[in-house]
């Protein structure tokens, strides 16, 4: 059944209501995921504490150039996933699938940055056994990269929903964003904590 894009009522207005976007079992996958990534990073940070030196050391072997670049991307391909939103509710599909497909395109591009990133380590003797840093690298920038994969996979699911009148759901189109989003703050963690934090 084809979701209509009502505007919602003015704030103040006796009708207005809050609206919270997407459906509400991801908003729980979401709130879920960030526990769990929390609870690594405190993790990481424990261990960091007993060994600053080691970590230090261990983190001048990545390129802070590659990160910054990599999170450029996710930053570019979720102001596309929001404006992909924007245009999904103002009724001009057409203009949400390109940047749904724009958005897309970025996390691909993510994934191809960190895949080579990680060639680059291990070609250089860095790997999962080279020190607690790398174990925390590979393990917090691996998980990241699957949560990306499905966010691509759920991104792509919307791009079918928008392209059938009879299956286009708003709230799809808002839960996948919701979701990309998630993706791209665990991201800017990561990056300030394993290329930038000293």
């Amino acid at each position: 059944m084809t979701e209509t894009v009502q505007t919602p009522p003015k704030p103040g207005h006796k009708g207005a209501r809050i609206h919270l976007p997407g459906d509400g079992a991801m908003w729980v996958m979401v709130l879920g995921d960030l526990i769990i990534f929390a609870s690594y990073f405190v993790i990481f940070m424990v261990h960091r504490a007993m060994a600053p030196a080691e970590f230090l050391a261990a983190q001048q072997h990545l390129n802070l150039d590659i990160g910054a670049f990599n999170t450029l991307v996710l930053l570019t391909s979720s102001w596309f996933v929001a404006r992909s939103v924007l245009a999904a509710r103002g009724g001009d599909i057409a203009a949400a699938l390109r940047l749904t497909y724009f958005g897309g395109a970025c996390g691909v591009v993510f994934i191809v940055i960190k895949a080579v990133e990680w060639w680059s380590k291990v070609a250089q003797g860095h790997t999962m056994g080279s020190g607690e840093f790398f174990m925390f690298y590979y393990m917090l920038t691996g998980v990241h990269l699957f949560h990306v994969s499905l966010g691509l996979l759920i991104l792509g699911i919307t791009v079918r929903e928008l392209r059938n009148p009879r299956k286009r759901r708003m709230s799809m189109v808002e839960s996948s964003a919701v979701y990309w989003h998630m993706v791209d703050l665990l991201w800017v963690v990561i990056f300030g904590l394993l290329y930038v934090m000293r």
